[in-house]
């Protein structure tokens, strides 16, 4: 990875205040209104479920793939996308990816049976993988010292939001418009607002100055393909034996292909000197600490929230037979508290981000606690709806500190020529481990309420008993991110880096 990073060029005066540069609102703005739109696109369905399911006579297979198909595609193009940035500009691949999920969304929005639906899932999920590298790539290049974790503090902001706010606003368009366009507009939405952001993005960002590259360097064969379809089918190979049961055989396929895809990048690499080339990822990425503790800590806390989610709209709908809106407003407390806090967090994750990323795991542990007790109280009558919102609304701080602390921590060490491939590996590992999230919580969801979609009336304990079992699960991926937060402070209070550095390597 021999070329720089394409993006806006970083503004005069940036340096270690916490102050954006000139310009710097706008191109936030413009960078994190789809990146809303995409996280977005992957919770507010949760509640249109049922309603998917009545107006397209779908199956349960059908309403699996509605999820499945976009975090597949999302999953599978990240990286080769990120990579893709690195090489030939990321401004014109964003706009790209902002557009393919706009024409998605519209595809989705219109779909007149399943199949279309699905189909149209998938080209959005490819648009939000396209885009999402990007977003990384141009904020480490543009944004430096302090006025970085200010940044990704706004960043943490929309991807709370995006992953908590969507039940709310998916319930509340079902609402409005009935279950028939109230479904359909949860995509329909994205139509009109893509747009706006794509033509702000041509012109609010501008390309870097930056060398020509060597011919060479800018061909389909430094995109390095034969690493790109290896680690396609790896993420496929684990992704969809947590999204199709009785498909476990794919995993073996899929340990085979990530060891051939590593054999391949190593390869790559000790070869770059001759042949000029470098791989889609380079191995020595895995090999700074702050990259790989922060990936698995990212990854698991987001396999926790999505599925936790997932099974609130199930008991709130199905189980207690309150409307969409109900079960979208329980996250909205959250939401709002992700939305208020991770701003302020952002300022301060440079002196005390490792410290943030435990205190904000252990208290979304505490939230666990909590909402456990009070899903089996609601189920049984005991307690007011209103407990559970409050109980969930422990993980608004708690996802700000975290997420917010650990997309600085994840990405200050990494050298911003590889920033758009870096990213793009650790976003796919946030896919994957979500779908992996959602299968497994669900699924502890499903097996102790003895059925799926439908079971005993509404208001019966089992389903609080059922949700129970689901809370134990997402606090099992919780537990991970506690863990990785503590091994990376105690790492770093050893080594003496417990505040970073203003700026990360450039080599």
């Amino acid at each position: 990875m021999t070329t720089p990073p394409a993006g806006p060029p970083p503004a005069e005066g940036n340096g270690a205040g916490t102050r954006l540069p000139p310009g710097g609102a706008r191109i936030l703005t413009v960078l994190l209104v789809p990146l809303f739109m995409s996280l977005m696109s992957v919770s507010i369905v949760n509640v249109a479920l049922p309603a998917i399911e009545q107006g397209l006579s779908a199956s349960a297979s059908d309403l699996q793939w509605v999820l499945a198909g976009y975090s597949l595609a999302f999953g599978v193009s990240m990286v080769p996308a990120g990579r893709a940035g690195d090489l030939w500009g990321r401004k014109q691949l964003f706009i790209a990816g902002i557009l393919v999920f706009a024409a998605g969304s519209l595809a989705s929005g219109l779909a007149g049976d399943p199949l279309v639906l699905n189909l149209a899932r998938v080209l959005t999920g490819l648009g939000s993988g396209l885009l999402n590298p990007q977003i990384i790539g141009i904020i480490q290049n543009v944004f430096h010292g302090r006025a970085r974790g200010r940044a990704y503090g706004m960043l943490g902001t929309v991807v709370g939001l995006g992953v908590s706010i969507g039940p709310t606003l998916g319930g509340l368009l079902i609402d409005l418009l009935g279950p028939e366009w109230g479904w359909r507009s949860t995509f329909l939405v994205n139509v009109p607002i893509g747009l706006v952001a794509a033509a702000l993005a041509a012109y609010w960002l501008r390309p870097p100055a930056r060398p020509r590259a060597a011919k060479a360097d800018r061909s389909l064969a430094a995109l390095d393909p034969v690493g790109a379809l290896l680690l396609a089918a790896a993420v496929v190979g684990i992704m969809v034996p947590f999204i199709l049961p009785g498909t476990w055989y794919l995993l073996v396929a899929a340990a085979l292909s990530a060891a051939l895809w590593w054999w391949w990048e190593a390869r790559m690499g000790s070869r770059q000197a001759a042949t000029g080339r470098a791989p889609m990822v380079d191995p020595g990425l895995f090999r700074i600490p702050s990259f790989t503790i922060g990936t698995v800590a990212t990854a698991a806390f987001l396999a926790a929230t999505p599925g936790l989610w997932a099974v609130q709209a199930m008991v709130t709908q199905q189980g207690l037979g309150l409307p969409a809106l109900a079960a979208g407003l329980t996250s909205l407390p959250a939401s709002v508290l992700i939305m208020v806090l991770s701003p302020g967090i952002g300022g301060f994750v440079h002196r005390f981000g490792p410290v943030f990323v435990v205190i904000g795991a252990a208290l979304s542990l505490l939230a666990m606690v909590l909402s456990g007790v009070a899903f089996r109280q609601i189920a049984a009558g005991d307690w007011p709806y209103w407990t559970l919102a409050a109980c969930l609304a422990l993980l608004g701080p708690a996802q700000a500190l975290v997420m917010t602390s650990t997309q600085v921590l994840t990405m200050h060490d990494v050298p911003l020529r590889a920033a758009g491939a870096a990213g793009g590996v650790s976003q796919t590992a946030q896919r994957v481990m979500t779908a992996i999230g959602l299968a497994a919580v669900t699924a502890a969801f499903y097996a102790s309420l003895g059925v799926r979609h439908a079971g005993a009336e509404p208001g019966q304990p089992v389903y609080g008993e059922a949700a129970v079992a689901a809370v134990v699960v997402v606090a099992g991926f919780l537990s991970v991110t506690l863990l990785a937060g503590i091994v990376d402070l105690v790492r770093r209070r050893r080594n003496g880096t417990l505040s970073l550095q203003d700026d990360p390597p450039t080599g």
